[in-house]
């Protein structure tokens, strides 16, 4: 039975409630000029300086906070949670990622069994096949070295690794390590991103990654089948076993999906997908972009390398030198961040202080968003108790000075939004011009330490009047300030430091979960959407194949739903293979019949232009640079000059049934059949089937597209 405890119900919950007034009492200009204040506010911890003096708090705020924290046994959570008890209550599981970057010889138990040399199994695993492949003893089905790398995943198992290889994409070390390699992330089931992963990239030397732990991910598996259609239809279907790999645990699919099971590395169900990077969710498809191995005894040579000579000069030390483990810095930063958070005191323990001070700015200050990185975004407490407090903060963000133009006039003037600077002392890539006053990394440094201040201080309208501000103005140009920020700064964005990074953030929402009573390691919000679309997904499958009406949807949904069919049959049906029709230019067609605005209609072709170079036939670029390449391409494509291509002229010599109107296809007819797809099309049905969507209408697999 659920326990009817919450944190509200303490007295330094209702404490903190009291000292909101007095807070809300005193201005950060005030609060920034106690110096004592402002230094007791400062947090180092291994290269990494939090400032945390520009927060709506003083030192008995934190005290109290502090207070808050004892009284949700946070010590007492995060032990169990380095010790591996099941503190995902709701999936009966532990919660142990901070196992995925220990050390060999650390000790850390899941149901009474260390799991570190597990962990370092699949490590060693990882590290042997990703120095296989780049080495080129591991090549392609035609014999060719795999230097180009897709990783398929959705949510944690995308988002993670993408935001580490983005990070480590500048960084000088990291740029010799991934020489020649490409790593790129496919996510979304839109086609059109399928196109951008692996466009410019030959099936010959590409390595797919499908990372999905069920191996049933809907997304997931859509991509991964695209792909493979994509490997297949240019090297057989005997290359996937080449060029396809897997972070899964299902080996019984993976090997049913045409992959070896030993080519498939393995996490655990403690490992909850947005704490999964340090996984091989993220740490393969990394590792075969920056190498995962490290020759140790060579690593202060390297530091003075570094140090004492251009980074050019490393180009004449033996490759087996230049080798220094990129990925497994990133795991040692983590791991850093890990021992930091479970030993230090709350007043110096960097995550901890983050999520105190979230919990304060949402819970009690009533700031719904934070620019920053995660949310928790839970109603119900661990035990199933509605809370009657907010939990969770809206999270965005931006790199650098982008977001001056974009969100900063809302955190300046509008709405008050606690803020997350985080900088950098040391540039990947810096940059002087002769004659500049400073550095562009200077220039971007100077609006990481005066956005802060400009929040917390803001300017009043009587300093605007001593500027001479024209009244009419001053209460635009007028800023209110005491607006909540904190500063994070780095050494540097080396792989050591985004490891660190990304632990502080994973442990500071930890905090929050431990302290609001809520659990920060499942996910069942994103379950209902997901069991919609697939009530959705056989609704539009069964009035478009059996003319079954739409049944069980609310009033809205019903005329969206029939909208969008009805639309889609217009399109399908607007062409027929007459002579009439064949010459005019599809624009025009679509034009007439529908009065679509020509830019969606280019758009629209331009798409299937798209899907055909994703299809890999060998007509597909010629079209495209012929047709998709320019607008004026585009507005001149017919179904006459589409049909121009071998692939098109079809006949089918038998009697058959349409898949998409279902009436008879009979000797003579012109018809369409493609190789991979057993269905049978008439020419008219298809023709704009085919602009729409590359896929079968029937079974929504990809076909390829051949003469029968």
């Amino acid at each position: 039975m659920a326990s009817s405890t919450l944190i509200c119900d303490t007295e330094p919950w209702k404490d903190l409630k009291n000292h909101v007034q007095e807070i809300k009492k005193t201005h950060l200009r005030d609060l920034m000029s106690d110096t004592d204040r402002c230094q007791s506010m400062m947090v180092e911890f291994d290269g990494i300086l939090l400032d945390y003096s520009r927060q709506n708090a003083t030192l008995k705020t934190m005290d109290k906070l502090y207070q808050l924290a004892e009284a949700a046994q946070l010590n007492n959570k995060i032990n169990r949670m380095y010790n591996g008890e099941k503190i995902n209550s709701t999936e009966n599981r532990s919660v142990l990622h901070v196992a995925l970057r220990a050390p060999r010889d650390a000790a850390i138990n899941s149901d009474g069994k260390n799991v570190v040399p597990e962990v370092w199994k699949v490590l060693d695993k990882i590290k042997e096949f990703s120095e296989t492949i780049r080495s080129g003893s591991w090549v392609g089905a035609t014999g060719k070295v795999l230097k180009d790398v897709v990783a398929v995943g959705i949510g944690g198992s995308f988002l993670g690794p993408l935001f580490v290889h983005t990070a480590l994409q500048t960084d000088l070390e990291a740029i010799e390590c991934a020489r020649g390699r490409q790593l790129r992330f496919l996510a979304n089931v839109d086609p059109i991103d399928v196109a951008k992963s692996i466009t410019g990239l030959n099936p010959e030397t590409t390595l797919v990654v499908v990372v999905s732990k069920t191996f049933t991910t809907a997304e997931t598996m859509l991509n991964a089948r695209t792909l493979r259609e994509w490997i297949s239809t240019a090297l057989g279907p005997s290359a996937v076993a080449k060029h396809m790999v897997a972070v899964s645990t299902n080996l019984t699919l993976v090997e049913k999906f045409g992959i070896d099971p030993n080519n498939a590395f393995a996490f655990w169900d403690w490992v909850g997908g947005r704490y999964s990077v340090c996984s091989a969710v993220g740490v393969l498809p990394l590792s075969l972009q920056y190498g995962f191995s490290v020759v140790e005894k060579y690593g202060n040579f390297l530091l003075f390398l570094f140090t004492c000579y251009h980074f050019q000069l490393l180009r004449s030390v033996p490759e087996f030198i230049v080798r220094h483990g990129i990925i497994l810095k990133f795991l040692k930063g983590a791991w850093s961040i890990d021992q930091h958070f479970i030993s230090a005191p709350y007043e110096k323990n960097i995550p901890v202080l983050l999520g105190l001070l979230s919990i304060w700015n949402v819970s009690f200050l009533g700031h719904p968003a934070r620019v920053s990185m995660e949310s928790n975004g839970k109603g119900v407490s661990i035990d199933g108790v509605p809370l009657p407090f907010e939990a969770g903060e809206i999270d965005f963000g931006e790199p650098g000075t982008n977001g001056q133009h974009s969100f900063y006039q809302l955190i300046h003037q509008g709405r008050v939004i606690p803020c997350d600077f985080i900088g950098v002392v040391k540039s990947q890539q810096p940059v002087y011009l002769k004659g500049e006053v400073v550095s562009n990394h200077d220039e971007l440094m100077s609006n990481f330490f005066a956005q802060p201040d400009a929040l917390a201080v803001g300017k009043t309208p009587e300093q605007l009047q001593k500027e001479n501000v024209a009244p009419h103005l001053i209460p635009h140009k007028t800023f209110s300030g005491n607006r909540p920020s904190l500063s994070l700064l780095l050494p540097s964005l080396n792989a050591y430091n985004i490891g660190q990074l990304l632990a502080i953030y994973e442990h500071r929402i930890a905090v929050e979960g431990f302290i609001w009573g809520i659990n920060s390691f499942d996910q069942w919000g994103v379950e209902l959407g997901k069991s919609l679309a697939t009530q959705v997904r056989k609704q539009l499958h069964a009035s478009r194949m059996k003319r079954e009406p739409i049944e069980g949807f609310n009033f809205s949904t019903t005329t969206l739903l029939t909208r969008y069919l009805e639309e889609n049959t217009k399109l399908n049906r607007a062409v027929d293979a007459t002579d009439d029709n064949s010459n005019i230019p599809l624009v025009n067609l679509y034009q007439e019949k529908f009065k679509v605005d020509p830019w969606v209609l280019l758009e629209t072709i331009r798409e299937f232009m798209v899907d055909l170079v994703v299809c890999g036939h060998p007509s597909a670029l010629w079209l495209y640079n012929n047709t998709a390449s320019s607008t004026d391409g585009i507005s001149g494509l017919s179904l006459e000059k589409i049909r121009g291509f071998p692939w098109f002229d079809c006949q089918r010599n038998l009697a058959a049934i349409c898949a998409v109107c279902l009436d008879g296809v009979h000797k003579g007819e012109r018809s369409r059949n493609f190789s991979i797809c057993k269905h049978v099309f008439h020419a008219r049905c298809i023709d704009l089937w085919l602009v729409r969507r590359l896929t079968c209408p029937t079974c929504r697999s990809p076909f390829k597209m051949e003469p029968v």
